[in-house]
């Protein structure tokens, strides 16, 4: 996949999985407890490992190509 699409990918992939966390945030209080989980461990993790791609992605690639090299 070029970078460019896998870029955009990673883009709707990181607003998709930040829905949740909005509803976490701005739930009643008395449903956090149910939200809590998913969001703890699966969207914000998600989440975060999503955007340090977009943003640092190049430098991984750059060093597993030297490395494969």
């Amino acid at each position: 996949m070029r970078f460019p699409n896998q870029r955009t990918v990673f883009r709707w992939i990181h607003i998709v999985i930040s829905i949740p966390i909005y509803g976490y945030i701005y739930s009643p209080f008395d449903k956090i407890p149910g939200y809590a989980p998913p969001t703890r461990y699966v969207f914000f993790p998600l989440m975060v490992l999503t955007g340090l791609w977009m943003w640092k992605g190049h430098v991984v690639r750059r060093l597993f190509a030297r490395r494969a090299a």
